[in-house]
């Protein structure tokens, strides 16, 4: 029979929820009967005592709230009365020492990626059109047409049949001889758009520049193709002198057109097309090969998280993270909004007191730039995040942290920074999803595993997005956009480490091309830069 409440952390002081518990249901628990006063619904937390006003609420093992007002032993925490509340952190308070996970079926394994001059390994082959500033937005929506009719020539989809079928007004169009035939079969021609590089402050068309310059030094790019205005804040020198930071040997193809000193747009794009034609020809050439599993950087996300999440999707990835540490791979864990309550371990966890200082800091600024525009880290969760079960940040946050497993912290990354280190790296990012993948992935991820309770179709140009389910209805419900799901770690059919093992085979298979994720499929390929400024 499946167990009806879970505590997470021996010190907790509420329950959550397997399944719907009914009022006046008698429940057996931790060697007593909790009497349910309220309707539960799954995912949902039960207070395990009584709390009075003030009184601290304690879930994976830190503080995720206080009451706002009487909680009687086996009600249900709500909105109304839990308020968010975290620890307050000062600074490193105790050493730490870590005991790595056997690695040793894994040490041996290899994936099939795309090996750079740099050292670095690609899961994926791309050639990449962007603008340095929105202005040639529309001329890289003209080359993703160009290029997607001729290089692609994709099937067309069922809403497409449907549409013509109307048009024509038939029953319905059937046309089997319009099939996908891409013409290189080794890379993936991607487009990005962006609202940025001129207009706002100019530290955020110098952090575009990082971000930009993040995608080119990227090991799943092969070359570039830029388009830039002119006159814009983001000139291509602060362009170049970015990419310069990241990697001053960079030896990637990287074409640059101005548009205001070519001429006319058919002129610059005559010119593109041909320039660019030539490189992804020749950058198709590059074959996989195989590569050692520390050659993964892994990006960790959530988004359209449920109450699950840190019970089953988020943990799984936290032992994935282990191995990879243990394997000297890397994982990057972001969203610092979703790190709140959870800053004393983690700056416990820092190898380098600087590295703890950096992250304090960089945390401080965000909170109090968030306070300034009138709101406060305790808005982050979601109306979908709260409807199940996610109803404080603190709460959210020491879920969301669980994708960060239990290693060493060796670098603290501001945004826009690239990585140098392997192991744990802490990502500044906000955390809105698209938002800090995009960054993700800027800072040098080849992939991303991406933890949902709710849904999300997430996807990025570049990195391959690993979709993984907190829960099998999740699963079941939205096939087309979950890769796998771990909902038997609810039903307690399978434990966090098989669970990981089973994940870890996975992205290898993604990390080779044999598996592409359902991101990809769907062709979702979202790019949203994070503006700390305002418009001027």
């Amino acid at each position: 029979m499946q167990n009806k409440l879970i505590k997470v952390n021996s010190s907790d002081n509420v329950a959550v929820a397997l399944i719907n518990l009914k009022a006046g249901e008698i429940i057996s628990f931790e060697r007593e009967n909790i009497e349910i006063l309220s309707y539960t619904k799954s995912k949902h937390k039960i207070a395990l005592k009584k709390f009075n006003v003030g009184d601290r609420i304690i879930m994976y093992g830190v503080l995720v709230g206080t009451a706002n007002n009487t909680i009687e032993k086996g009600d249900v925490l709500t909105t109304e009365n839990v308020k968010h509340q975290s620890d307050k952190v000062f600074g490193k308070t105790e050493d730490f020492h870590w005991t790595a996970p056997n690695v040793e079926k894994w040490k041996n394994r290899t994936f099939m990626g795309f090996h750079r001059e740099d050292g670095q390994v690609g899961t994926e082959n791309v050639w990449l059109f962007f603008p340095l500033v929105f202005c040639e937005n529309r001329n890289i929506e003209i080359l993703k047409e160009i290029f997607e009719k001729e290089l692609l020539k994709q099937k067309p989809s069922a809403q497409q049949l449907l549409l013509r079928s109307l048009v024509n007004n038939v029953d319905s169009i059937m046309d089997e001889t319009e099939t996908s035939n891409n013409v290189f079969d080794n890379i993936d021609v991607k487009f990005i758009t962006h609202p940025g590089g001129c207009g706002g402050i100019r530290q955020d068309s110098e952090s575009l520049a990082k971000l930009l310059a993040g995608y080119v030094n990227n090991p799943n790019v092969a070359g570039v193709t830029v388009l830039s205005l002119g006159c814009q804040n983001l000139q291509i020198d602060i362009f170049k002198d970015a990419l310069k930071a990241i990697n001053p040997n960079l030896n990637k193809p990287v074409l640059i057109y101005e548009q205001q000193q070519m001429g006319t747009v058919d002129e610059m794009l005559t010119a593109i097309v041909k320039d660019s034609f030539v490189a992804i020809k020749e950058a198709n050439n590059m074959k996989r090969k195989p590569a050692p599993l520390s050659k993964l950087r892994v990006g960790l996300e959530c988004g359209g998280s449920d109450g699950f999440s840190g019970i089953s999707a988020n943990p799984t990835l936290g032992v994935v993270s282990d191995l990879l540490v243990a394997l000297k791979g890397t994982a990057i864990l972001a969203e610092f909004p979703e790190l709140c309550g959870v800053e004393q371990e983690l700056v416990n966890r820092c190898v380098d007191e600087k590295d703890s200082d950096k992250f304090l800091a960089l945390m401080k600024a965000f909170e109090k730039s968030v306070v300034d525009a009138g709101s406060g880290f305790d808005m982050n969760p979601s109306p979908g995040n709260i409807k199940d079960g996610l109803i404080t940040d603190a709460m959210k946050s020491a879920g969301a942290a669980k994708k960060g497993g239990t290693s060493p912290v060796e670098s603290v990354l501001d945004y826009g920074e690239y990585i140098s280190k392997n192991g744990l790296v802490l990502l500044c990012t906000p955390g809105n999803d698209v938002e800090s993948t995009t960054a993700l992935v800027g800072a040098g991820a080849n992939m991303v595993l991406f933890t949902t309770g709710l849904g999300t179709p997430t996807g990025n140009p570049i990195a391959p997005i690993v979709k993984v389910a907190s829960n099998t209805e999740l699963a079941v419900k939205m096939p087309d956009i979950i890769d796998i799901e771990t909902g038997a770690v609810i039903r307690g059919e399978k434990n966090i480490e098989e669970m990981a093992d089973e994940l870890l085979e996975f992205m290898i298979a993604v990390a080779s091309g044999t598996i592409k994720t359902k991101a990809k499929l769907l062709n979702q390929n979202d790019f949203i830069p994070w503006r700390r400024g305002v418009s001027l």
